[in-house]
């Protein structure tokens, strides 16, 4: 008997690339598990299946940058209070000195769905109410059929996980401009944000010709993010979604003044905030 929990929940965090660099990304979790009935008639209660694994996917993966430790491009050192990393990847080079637990250190060469699942899977053996050999954890993105960006960031001003320096989204993005969706522009916002790190002028504690360094200390602790230049955009406040709305209705008024302007700015998956111009 099998059985299973589509679209669970859905986990927004950061992940380093061999290609890509820092990338922001959303996936939806579903769960499989195969067991005999017990004495309910049931393999396993819906509520505990839905509660442990939410529960853990939220604590251990969500809000989180997750670092492939067996990846030759990585060099890191770590104890149990701080991770200090550099990554090497063919869009250059990142560092980053963090607390712990705003990382997700993932016994892999490579992250993408299979080797997080299986992760995730030998994670969840002390904390799962059945064998997990019985269980299957598979993560899919959004479908969208519109214009998208994968965009990192972190919120120093945030009590929660947001504060994280280096965590992200894959996000729709949606423009009209008089009341018209304006495919152009989204797909040229989505191509100028592509694997983004949209970070925040007040944050910046130095550069080189080639490098920004952010850095700020927020209730988790402390942050520092060393990442190329090329590979950042800069705005004059925080890059809360409800902000990044509003910078991009303003930025693009400009270019548009006699014009209506609407920005449907997503963060993940179903939400986000909208701002006129």
């Amino acid at each position: 008997m099998q059985l299973f929990v589509n679209q669970l929940t859905n986990v927004d965090f950061s992940f380093l690339d061999a290609e890509r660099g820092m990338v922001g990304e959303t996936w939806l979790a579903s769960a499989l598990l195969n067991g005999a009935l017990d004495e309910q008639g049931m393999v396993c209660d819906f509520g505990v299946v839905k509660k442990t694994l939410r529960n853990w996917l939220d604590d251990e993966l969500d809000h989180r940058l997750l670092v492939p430790t067996q990846s030759a491009n990585l060099t890191i050192e770590y104890n149990a209070e701080r991770v200090q990393l550099q990554w090497q990847s063919q869009r250059g080079s990142i560092e980053l000195d963090c607390p712990l637990e705003a990382v997700a250190l993932v016994d892999a060469d490579v992250i993408n769905d299979a080797t997080v699942s299986r992760w995730c899977i030998a994670q969840l053996a002390e904390h799962f109410p059945i064998s997990v050999e019985q269980l299957q954890l598979t993560f899919e993105p959004e479908a969208i059929d519109a214009a998208f960006y994968h965009y990192s960031h972190g919120l120093k001003k945030h009590n929660g996980n947001c504060q994280r320096i280096a965590h992200g989204h894959r996000s729709r993005i949606e423009i009209s401009v008089d009341e018209a969706r304006s495919a152009a522009l989204e797909s040229e916002w989505a191509e100028r944000w592509r694997d983004i790190y949209i970070g925040t002028e007040s944050d910046l504690i130095g550069e080189t010709a080639s490098h920004y360094e952010f850095a700020y200390t927020a209730p988790q602790g402390y942050f520092k993010l060393k990442i190329e230049k090329q590979h950042c955009y800069l705005m004059d406040t925080e890059t809360t979604v409800e902000l990044i709305a509003t910078h991009l209705a303003k930025v693009i008024k400009r270019e548009l003044p006699d014009n209506a302007v609407q920005v449907r700015a997503f963060e993940g998956l179903h939400k986000g905030a909208v701002a006129f111009a």
